[in-house]
């Protein structure tokens, strides 16, 4: 990405963010698409038990590891771009330098701590006794491959810091067709979907780690062949104390609220089980279309996250705000067709991941017409919690985030799902949740920007 001739700075804002947006969903997709793979491999070939070992408890273990690393990461990616927006390169190569150093020690990290602790948490998820063996090797698989992956999300974030978002889709393309093969081979091929659950899902594990590493050996040489100041050489990765220091100012509270934010749906998983073993599979099909959205919301968070962090680096205050508003209008833009497609179609997309049971079927469908609809109300979490990292907050946003929808949802379904066991008891604890901090965020916004800007001009 050519400093002197930025696109985020410089030009039509909305056409920018729009194709820088595009690019982004579109590598979300191929992101998902091979753990979508996975799930329609071990759904048609393993049956429902598979499918809810890899997308149930496990899932949502992973997520809360994987969750608090992005939100460390996110800020790594703030730090990069206002540095880069505002042409600093020597701070530009120690961050970059002491992201990857983070990245590498939070994979061991996690995979020493993930490893260990997989056996207990499965358990206390409330995790079907059929299913726990599986689960349990699933994760231990993929926490093997953690270190790889975090290499990947941030050598990915590094190059969408500075714009460059088109590199990033490259890699994960090649290896999204290099998951799906190994997933036909070690299943189809090697006959292990046929073996039993646990062996079914050791392959899919396999497959993609193997698919993580080949995606972080491809993003480290492309940041190591770049000719920019962004430019990663080997011998200089190291903690720089007072980078590491701005990284964590801006990315330890948004680890903290993913994390917490993964641990309330790790309470909602846990409230699922105890409704059978149906509604886990019918959940875990859910969550493989559900996941759309997300993709789509967070690409939308990113995007604005680097043209707000760029401008504002680059002192460019109004151009901060209308990345804002065109954010709005591109998330209302995908996400209501995308809510009316779920919603009449909810039978056909389930189907893509459960064959064999009309019972999850019927309950897959009442959850996606309960929730799709309430998809609009969560995009502001989204957009301003980007946007206010962005400036430099990112501790009020966790506050917001853990009290509108953490300690909110936690509550919910402490005193409500005792009195109510019901599925639509679980569901609602969504829409209220995101409702409130909507708010929060809308008053908080408003506050900060006028505030922030005013003394920053």
């Amino acid at each position: 990405m050519d400093q002197n001739n930025n696109r985020i700075t410089q030009g039509p804002i909305f056409k920018g963010m729009l194709v820088y947006f595009v690019t982004l969903l579109v590598g979300a997709f191929f992101q998902q698409f091979y753990n979508t793979v996975d799930a329609v491999i071990v759904g048609n070939v393993v049956g429902a038990d598979g499918l809810a070992a890899v997308g149930g408890s496990a899932a949502t273990i992973v997520n809360i590891f994987v969750g608090f690393f992005m939100g460390l990461s996110s800020g790594a990616t703030v730090v990069i771009a206002q540095f880069f927006g505002a042409k600093q390169e020597k701070e530009v190569e120690k961050a970059v330098h002491t992201a990857i150093a983070i990245a590498l020690a939070g994979g061991v990290f996690i995979t020493v701590i993930g490893f260990t602790i997989t056996p207990h948490v499965i358990s206390i998820m409330k995790t079907a006794e059929r299913i726990k063996d599986p689960s349990i090797t699933y994760l231990r698989i993929f926490f093997l491959g953690m270190t790889a992956n975090l290499v990947y999300n941030m050598g990915a974030g590094i190059l969408r810091a500075v714009g460059d978002s088109k590199r990033p889709l490259i890699v994960l393309i090649i290896s999204c067709f290099t998951n799906v093969g190994l997933d036909l081979f070690f299943v189809v091929v090697l006959k292990m979907g046929y073996m039993s659950v646990k062996m079914g899902v050791i392959g899919v594990a396999v497959a993609t780690i193997l698919c993580q590493l080949l995606s972080a050996v491809i993003v480290v040489i492309m940041l190591i062949r770049s000719k920019d100041i962004y430019k990663l050489t080997l011998h200089k990765i190291r903690f720089d104390r007072q980078m590491f220091t701005k990284i964590i100012r801006i990315g330890l509270p948004a680890g903290i609220q993913s994390t917490m934010y993964t641990f309330s749906n790790a309470l909602i998983q846990t409230s699922i089980n105890k409704l059978g073993i149906d509604y886990t599979a019918a959940w875990a099909a859910y969550g493989k279309i559900d996941v759309v959205f997300w993709m789509a919301v967070n690409a939308i968070g990113t995007s604005v996250t680097t043209f707000a962090g760029q401008n504002f680096g680059a002192g460019k205050y109004d151009r901060v705000k209308k990345s804002t508003g065109y954010a709005f209008v591109i998330a209302l833009l995908i996400t209501i067709p995308l809510s009316t497609v779920m919603y009449f179609y909810s039978e056909i997309l389930l189907r893509i991941f459960i064959k064999d049971s009309a019972e999850v079927i019927r309950i897959g469908i009442q959850m996606v017409r309960f929730l799709v609809p309430f998809y609009v109300t969560y995009i502001s979490v989204e957009i301003f919690s980007g946007v206010l990292r962005a400036m430099g907050s990112a501790l009020i946003p966790m506050i917001i985030t853990l009290s509108g929808i953490c300690a909110l949802r936690v509550i919910w379904i402490l005193t409500a799902f005792p009195i109510f066991k019901t599925v639509e008891t679980v569901e609602a604890s969504y829409p209220i949740t995101w409702i409130v901090t909507s708010i929060l965020f809308l008053i908080y916004y408003l506050y900060f920007t006028k505030k922030r800007i005013k003394n920053a001009a």
